[in-house]
């Protein structure tokens, strides 16, 4: 249902480093870049990530209650997309762990503050 989500940002470069990271654990390239936009993903592949500066020029704000969620293979891969954002500017939100029977994620946010986790069901 979804095609994509785009987040903001107030520095561009620093986040382009972050998801570069998180995207290329998830084998999933940069796949549209301009000045003030980049975006992740597989044409005609899950839903996507973009990064962009607001087109209204204001500084960039957090969503209260917002949250993306990255899909991992195990949770293995949960911890290492845990890890890969703290490595590159993100900060702890919930360490990987289960949060009921057969939901197991980590959460995190971005150097500007967004909510993201990684995540397995089984």
């Amino acid at each position: 249902m979804i095609g994509y989500v785009t987040l903001g940002t107030n520095d561009l470069a620093k986040g382009a480093v972050f998801y570069d990271a998180i995207a290329a654990e998830l084998e999933t390239p940069r796949m549209m870049e301009f000045d003030s936009f980049i975006a992740w993903g597989k044409a005609d592949g899950p839903a996507g990530i973009a990064l962009t500066k607001p087109f209204d020029g204001n500084a960039a704000t957090v969503g209260n209650g917002v949250m993306v969620a990255f899909q991992a293979k195990d949770k293995e891969q949960v911890h290492r997309l845990y890890d890969i954002a703290l490595a590159h500017g993100g900060t702890c939100e919930g360490p990987p762990g289960p949060r009921s029977d057969n939901f197991y994620a980590g959460y995190f946010r971005d150097p500007d503050g967004n909510k993201l986790n990684a995540f397995v069901m089984s």
